[in-house]
């Protein structure tokens, strides 16, 4: 592809065309089309917009943008969120905002749906939790790394900047 939005173009050398002019492709063909059609997905992690992000293989570092409402996971091509493994069921999990929190539930998956290690039916998320459907790892984000320490850092300077505005005030008063 050349520009966004434009259509990926696969080489179709010796490839014929249907009587209709439809084209047949293999299913590494689809792929490589859905990879470059896909939406880029390097959100950023924010307690309004938390981020699901790939833990293991080739999903490792890439980010999917959760938004409000339920969103479908699974191996079949029309659900929100689509992982091409066999470990994934066609039909896996659902992540839902309920009253402000994540909520991830297993859709009676074959190989079970597990935060932190634990296979759950139902789960609340909260930020640093480990994600997996079947095979495929992710980490649940609702803030970027090192966000929470430089937070308290702020709050540390703020806390002794007051510890030596009072101290001025004390000793100027007496």
């Amino acid at each position: 592809m050349d520009s966004p939005g434009q259509t990926p173009v696969l080489s179709h050398s010796k490839r014929s065309s249907g009587p209709q002019g439809t084209r047949l492709f293999s299913a590494e063909e689809l792929r490589q089309v859905a990879r470059e059609a896909a939406p880029v997905l390097l959100g950023r992690a924010s307690a309004a917009a938390p981020v699901l992000e790939g833990a293991t293989g080739e999903l490792q570092g890439q980010r999917i943008s959760l938004r409000p409402g339920r969103q479908t996971i699974g191996r079949r091509g029309d659900n929100d969120i689509v992982l091409d493994d066999l470990s994934v069921s066609a039909s896996h999990a659902w992540i839902m905002n309920q009253q402000n929190h994540y909520v991830v539930m297993n859709t009676l998956s074959t190989n079970g749906t597990f935060v932190n290690g634990k296979r759950v039916h139902e789960a609340t998320l909260r930020h640093g939790d480990r994600l997996r459907f079947g095979q495929v790892e992710f980490t649940f984000l609702t803030r970027e790394r090192g966000a929470g320490v430089a937070a308290r850092h702020g709050w540390v300077a703020l806390g002794a900047a007051a510890l030596v505005a009072m101290g001025v005030a004390a000793w100027w008063l007496v």
